[in-house]
């Protein structure tokens, strides 16, 4: 990634582009919520500039509901409010107790986590009982997610997927949220034998993990070992808890990385540096200990965030894996802005939603201007066409999104077979949140953290 002329976060011009998107980001919400229907489930990505769901795992209707929530926190829309708050209440309680996925962080922060932050900012009015409701909603979704546990041979062990027991997903490290949350509000994870089992520890087993299996280091693990490499799935036997290889489902293949969720690793060790700064050594040294504990969560975050900026295009913007078969075709696509309408493989603007939020949580936590500065510039791309989508037919905010190349679930609108054009959930609500993120820290008041949801 080249920075030409990254913007600075007081930048007139800057702020008008952020203040476009939280427009637009109303209109859509609005027309998207008036014409769903919650019978078909959860909307997913779009298909003609419409969204559409997609039966696989329901892990996308956190984002509808919670993108309202971000909207009004950066424009005090109240209309917004609402919506935002009464969808929660009415459809998301299935959520909470779904046993079946690792993406409670993903679908419960994002509604039940932003509503209780607002009030703990005091943004919306103090309500005891809808305090009371919020916080034992995000009580239980931390520890039915941390149920979902598998052991590692030697100690330790995992969140795994919806795949089963055997699996570890990278994605899985910006869901440990759910678990934050909860251990911050006092929970835990009452087991058999009334054994209670902290979350705290299991969230600290699931990042080591993660860092450990998911992120590779340059120290020869593999033929492919290259510093920052992500796999996306890491696979165990369930029997002994040995691991045996890396996987990947939505990537390209197990030996390249699949760049969305290379980014799910950059913002998840990122917030969860931040959330570590809060906890005391007491609560931590039964878990390794403070030191320790940062010491591996930063390489994996210092070697992830380095690999994006060193394999994506000139304006930040990633293609969807780095080792995609007809990549080699854009010749040396790494030093000039992405082309999402080339006819060989797709960029993926999700990935870069995610990962621009990630680069600048971990600058700021640094004081590292390189991955700050790199975070805005990315975030900045996103704000223009041809990525931001301006067109009042097309339900989505940001184009240019990949959900599932290997499965062809993505639209490809021409005889290229290349998906463009699209918008998905994700890509959607983690644009507006990352650009909450540089509005806030422009505006000033209280920084925009997850767990600012549990006081």
């Amino acid at each position: 990634m080249i920075l030409a002329s990254p913007p600075t976060l007081d930048s007139p011009s800057f702020l008008k582009k952020l203040e476009r998107l939280f427009d637009l980001a109303g209109e859509k919400v609005r027309r998207l919520d008036a014409g769903w229907d919650p019978s078909r489930g959860s909307p997913v990505f779009t298909v003609d500039g419409r969204y559409t769901a997609r039966g696989w795992t329901e892990w996308t209707q956190g984002f509808q509901f919670g993108m309202p929530l971000l909207v009004f926190d950066a424009t005090g829309d109240e209309g917004m409010l609402e919506l935002g708050r009464s969808r929660t209440v009415e459809r998301m309680a299935e959520h909470l107790t779904h046993m079946g996925v690792h993406d409670h962080g993903f679908n419960n922060i994002s509604t039940y986590g932003n509503l209780l932050r607002l009030m703990n900012e005091g943004r919306i009015p103090e309500e005891p009982w809808e305090r009371r409701y919020y916080e034992l909603a995000l009580k239980v979704s931390g520890a039915v997610q941390a149920a979902r546990w598998s052991r590692i041979h030697g100690g330790g062990g995992y969140i795994y997927s919806f795949n089963g027991p055997h699996s570890l997903f990278v994605d899985t490290i910006r869901s440990l949220r759910a678990l934050a949350v909860a251990h911050r509000l006092g929970h835990a994870l009452m087991g058999e034998n009334d054994e209670r089992i902290p979350l705290l520890g299991r969230l600290a087993d699931h990042a080591r993990a993660t860092a450990r299996y998911s992120v590779y280091y340059g120290k020869g693990r593999d033929h492919y070992d290259v510093r920052g490499r992500v796999a996306h799935e890491s696979i165990f036997n369930t029997n002994d808890g040995r691991y045996r290889c890396p996987n990947s489902q939505q990537g390209y293949s197990p030996f390249s990385t699949w760049t969305r969720g290379l980014a799910w690793a950059m913002l998840g060790f990122a917030e969860q540096l931040e959330f570590l700064e809060t906890l005391p050594e007491e609560e931590l040294r039964a878990h390794g200990g403070t030191a320790e504990i940062r010491s591996e969560w930063l390489k994996a975050a210092q070697a992830t965030c380095d690999f994006y900026l060193e394999n994506t295009a000139a304006d930040g913007i990633p293609y969807w894996d780095t080792g995609a078969p007809r990549l080699e075709k854009l010749g040396d696509w790494r030093s000039r802005p992405a082309d999402p309408f080339n006819p060989h493989e797709p960029a993926d603007s999700s990935a870069a939603a995610i990962a621009a939020q990630g680069l600048m949580r971990l600058g700021r936590h640094l004081g590292d201007d390189r991955y700050f500065r790199a975070g805005l510039a990315v975030l900045e791309t996103l704000l223009d066409e041809p990525y931001l989508s301006t067109e009042a037919r097309h339900e989505g905010l940001i184009l240019h999104s990949v959900y599932h190349r290997p499965n062809g679930w993505d639209r490809m609108p021409d005889a290229s077979r290349v998906p463009r054009g699209e918008s998905s959930m994700w890509g959607d609500y983690h644009a507006l949140e990352a650009a909450l993120y540089a509005w806030r820290l422009c505006k000033g008041g209280p920084y925009y953290a997850f767990f600012s949801a549990a006081g």
